[in-house]
């Protein structure tokens, strides 16, 4: 069988440089994060992240090689297969900073609730791709809603309350996009009111501490609010311009604690100002952007709800974390797509933007 070049020449060489780009720059961020520190871990987070990215590209590579359509075959045990990685990672997974979150298969160790979000997306385009004449009956929703609820509470025990929302925003995101009325997300939401005292059971007292916090920020500065506190400093002291590279004290001095994950932002904000901040926001504005032109060029359904749901993903991830960042939403621990540190997240993101690749290249095949 013949290679067709159209796939070479449909290859979208800006959205993939923009990716590397990100990418890039989260390397020298950490660097510079972690440049002044003791800790022998630290000084190697760079490289880390560094490995992580080369793996990452090969991955976004490789997804552009298979056709996607050969995924919906293998959606619902995808999904399967994740969802029974929750329950093992609650059962005997490693705990870590206070949360049972990760799984470790000899010298690696992964975190399937981060390869959840992809799992979900992919389960719900299958699931409505072959029900596109029955999307309007309010009974279709019916499954989905469950299975994503279940999905998002397994991740709330481990307790991740950030990926658990991201979850349930994402699927929410993608039945409005199918048409969803407003209406039927009513029973949703009073329901999920009057659950509200059981989920905050769910919950740590960390956790707790931290919606608290949000909803009054003088309640703990030097406990609870002293990392937000800490981020808005580092945010505010960048200026327009930035301390430039390197000259991240906030983070360097150890002031910001975790700077080099959820709050990589921050630390961008303190060495490039608000000139570096708004450009790499419309970094992610353009990726976004483009995922929605993607999934409007989509020949087939199915590629349009895979592009549409993996571009919600991105955009509300990236919007729940600067938001948090700069204390507009409560500490919930969602990591910035590329940029903040973790192969689990590197990872995931690139096998689904390499998918968006994928969809972008066989467009004209359908």
């Amino acid at each position: 069988m013949m290679f067709d070049r159209r796939l070479l020449t449909s290859f979208d060489w800006g959205f993939a440089l923009a990716v590397l780009g990100i990418g890039c720059l989260s390397v020298l961020t950490i660097y510079s994060a972690n440049a002044m520190t003791a800790s022998p871990f630290r000084q190697t987070l760079h490289l880390r992240q560094l490995t992580w990215l080369a793996l990452g590209l090969v991955v976004l590579l490789l997804s552009c090689t298979v056709n996607y359509r050969n995924l919906s075959r293998f959606a619902y045990l995808i999904f399967g297969i994740n969802v029974a990685l929750l329950v093992v990672v609650l059962v005997m997974g490693q705990t870590g900073l206070g949360a049972k979150r990760w799984l470790r298969i000899g010298p690696l160790t992964m975190q399937p609730s981060e390869f959840m979000k992809l799992s979900l997306v992919l389960f719900l385009a299958r699931y409505f791709d072959d029900r596109r004449e029955l999307l309007r009956h309010p009974k279709t929703m019916a499954i989905p809603a469950a299975l994503t609820l279940v999905s998002a509470l397994l991740v709330l025990k481990q307790p991740d309350l950030g990926t658990s929302l991201l979850l349930l925003f994402n699927a929410t995101a993608m039945l409005l996009v199918l048409g969803l009325r407003w209406r039927y997300l009513l029973p949703f939401v009073v329901g999920g009111g009057a659950l509200a005292p059981i989920l905050w059971t769910f919950l740590k007292d960390y956790q707790r501490r931290r919606i608290l916090v949000f909803l009054n920020p003088d309640l703990d500065p030097l406990g609870a609010s002293y990392h937000i506190a800490q981020s808005k400093i580092a945010v505010g002291s960048g200026g327009v311009f930035g301390k430039g590279w390197l000259a991240a004290s906030q983070s360097q001095l150890n002031f910001l604690p975790m700077s080099h994950t959820d709050f990589l932002f921050a630390v961008l904000a303190e060495q490039w100002g608000f000139v570096g901040s708004l450009l790499v926001l419309l970094v992610y504005v353009y990726l976004v952007t483009r995922g929605f032109q993607i999934a409007s060029d989509s020949p087939d359904f199915f590629g349009s709800l895979l592009a549409t749901g993996i571009t919600c993903m991105l955009a509300v991830q990236a919007l729940i974390n600067v938001a948090m960042v700069l204390g507009m939403l409560p500490v919930v621990g969602i990591p910035l797509p590329l940029l903040s540190y973790g192969g689990s997240s590197m990872l995931t993101t690139m096998l689904s933007l390499g998918l968006l690749l994928n969809i972008h290249m066989r467009r004209f095949m359908y």
